[in-house]
C-alpha cells in the first residue's frame, strides 16, 4: 500500500474512534477507557509514521510552502501528543469534563486530518513517484507492526 493511502486509512480509524468516544455518556466508563487506549495507540503510531518517514521526505523534496506545512503539522502533533491526550488520559472518564476534552481532541484531530488530506497529501502525490510512495508505504507498514507490538507490550506490563 502506498504511504498516502495507508495514512488515510489510519485517519479513518482515528475518526471512527473519536466519533464512538464522543457518542459515549458519563456512565460508559469502561467503553471510554477502552476507546481512549485505542485512540492513544492509533495516534501515537500514526504520528511516528508521519514524523519518521513522510514528513522528513516531504520537507526535503518540497519548497518553502512544504516546509511551512511540515512545521505546522509537527506543531499540531505536539499539541495533541503533549497536551491534549495526556490531559484526556488524566481526566476521570465518568465526568462532563472528559466529554469536553474529547470534543476538543476530536476538533483538533479532525482539523489536522483535513489539512493533511486537502493540502499536504495532494502535494506529496505530486512530489513523489508512485514507486517512492510505495516504498515509504512498505517502511510504514514495517514500523507500524513494530510499534504496535511495543505499545501492546507496554500496556500489558
Amino acid at each position: 500500500m502506498n504511504a498516502i493511502d495507508l495514512l488515510i486509512d489510519d485517519h479513518e480509524k482515528v475518526k471512527d474512534i473519536l466519533t464512538r468516544l464522543s457518542d459515549t455518556t458519563e456512565r460508559a466508563v469502561k467503553t471510554r477507557t477502552e476507546l481512549l487506549q485505542k485512540l492513544e495507540m492509533e495516534v501515537s503510531i500514526h504520528t511516528q509514521l508521519e514524523e519518521q518517514i513522510l514528513y522528513p521526505a516531504f520537507k526535503e523534496a518540497g519548497g518553502k510552502e512544504e516546509k511551512t506545512m511540515y512545521h505546522e503539522a509537527k506543531e499540531e502533533h505536539r499539541a495533541v501528543d503533549s497536551l491534549v491526550l495526556p490531559d484526556l488520559k488524566a481526566t476521570d472518564p465518568s465526568t462532563l469534563e472528559f466529554s469536553g476534552r474529547v470534543k476538543v481532541c476530536k476538533e483538533l484531530l479532525e482539523h489536522h486530518i483535513e489539512e493533511e488530506e486537502s493540502e499536504m497529501f495532494p502535494s506529496a502525490r505530486e512530489l513523489f513517484s508512485e514507486d517512492k510512495l510505495n516504498e515509504m508505504g512498505q517502511q510504514m507498514e514495517a514500523l507500524k507492526t513494530r510499534l504496535k507490538k511495543e505499545f501492546t507490550a507496554k500496556q500489558a506490563a
